[in-house]
């Protein structure tokens, strides 16, 4: 009987100061043998600095079609939103 391993997301951070980015998965068996497995299969050419192996079955994700129910609260605390003051034009980015 043969049994399928675990499946770990991947995430790899390219250079310092970036974030981890999402890039696929792996099965392994256990911690270190998905990081070796990442590495060998999302790192090839040395694109990352740090991998994050996660066992896909402890991601709780929210539901695409609830997402109105889900973010709505947040249009209720206008002190979340810059509405008070104004940005100066030499401000570029915020």
């Amino acid at each position: 009987m043969s049994r399928e391993l675990p499946l770990w997301e991947v995430f790899v951070r390219a250079k310092h100061g970036l974030s981890h980015r999402h890039v696929g998965s792996v099965h392994a068996a256990d911690a270190r043998m998905a990081i070796d497995s990442a590495r060998d299969v999302y790192t090839r050419r040395m694109e990352g600095i740090s991998l994050w192996v996660v066992p896909s079955a402890s991601i709780t994700a929210s539901d695409p079609g609830e997402a109105a129910e889900l973010f709505a609260p947040a249009e209720n605390k206008v002190y979340r939103h810059p509405t008070f003051y104004e940005v100066p034009d030499s401000v570029k980015h915020m």
